[in-house]
């Protein structure tokens, strides 16, 4: 559990600098009311996103498991494996591509007519099919082969770790007072210049260390297996 609780924290993270999201709330913490707005925003991308990992692991995932009933230590660590090869990919994509990313302008909320709950739904729910670093998540958390009250648990925390930049936003309308503009003002263009080096730097962290962590786990099953094995390597030559 604490193995996957450090792929789940790691990879959200850096999951979660998405200018798809922070732009918009951003834009909406300079509109009318913008504490509420930004609020339910954030609120409606948090359960739109889980509801998609919910979906996935407790249908499909769940059929799965039960094809496999008591997935083994090594199916479990190449699931780790693979999530974090998907991430280390995802970074290289971006640092090459960095240039023409951010010379892109940020994506505008057209929220003329719209909630923000809504535009936070919409938002997300265009965003989840092409959401890789949450479907390799996802796929390491059914291949643990833990219950389903624990795999929601760590959905859960995942998309906290998702949308805490949109909380950071929230705090600091909240307590920032008069200098809440200026902050934010601050971080949009700071996030227009570097998203996506910034992004490709914590898609590597967090590619090399999920990495780590299965292929560790590999190394360290397959030399248990191998002491198990070693008394009786004599008979099974005999034979």
């Amino acid at each position: 559990m604490i193995r996957l609780i450090g792929l789940v924290v790691s990879i959200g993270l850096a999951d979660s600098l998405n200018p798809s999201t922070i732009a918009p709330a951003l834009y909406l913490a300079s509109s009318e009311h913008p504490r509420a707005r930004v609020f339910e925003f954030t609120l409606a991308v948090f359960l739109v996103s889980l509801a998609g990992g919910l979906v996935i692991a407790l249908g499909p995932g769940q059929l799965l498991l039960s094809a496999l009933p008591h997935p083994s230590h090594t199916v479990r660590y190449i699931f780790e494996i693979v999530a974090g090869v998907a991430m280390l990919v995802a970074a290289a994509t971006l640092w090459l591509h960095r240039d023409r990313l951010s010379s892109r302008a940020l994506p505008e909320a057209k929220a003329e007519g719209k909630s923000s709950a809504v535009l936070g739904a919409t938002i997300t729910l265009v965003e989840l099919p092409t959401a890789f670093p949450y479907f390799a998540v996802t796929a390491a958390i059914v291949g643990s082969g833990l219950g389903p009250l624990r795999q929601v648990i760590l959905l859960v925390l995942f998309n906290l770790c998702f949308v805490l930049p949109l909380i950071g936003i929230w705090l600091t309308l909240t307590f920032a007072g008069s200098r809440a503009d200026q902050l934010l003002g601050w971080g949009r263009g700071l996030l227009q210049r570097h998203w996506p080096a910034v992004l490709s730097i914590l898609a590597l962290v967090a590619g090399l260390f999920v990495t780590a962590l299965g292929v560790t786990g590999l190394t360290h099953s397959r030399h248990r297996l191998g002491r198990l094995v070693g008394p009786f390597r004599h008979l099974l030559r005999l034979r």
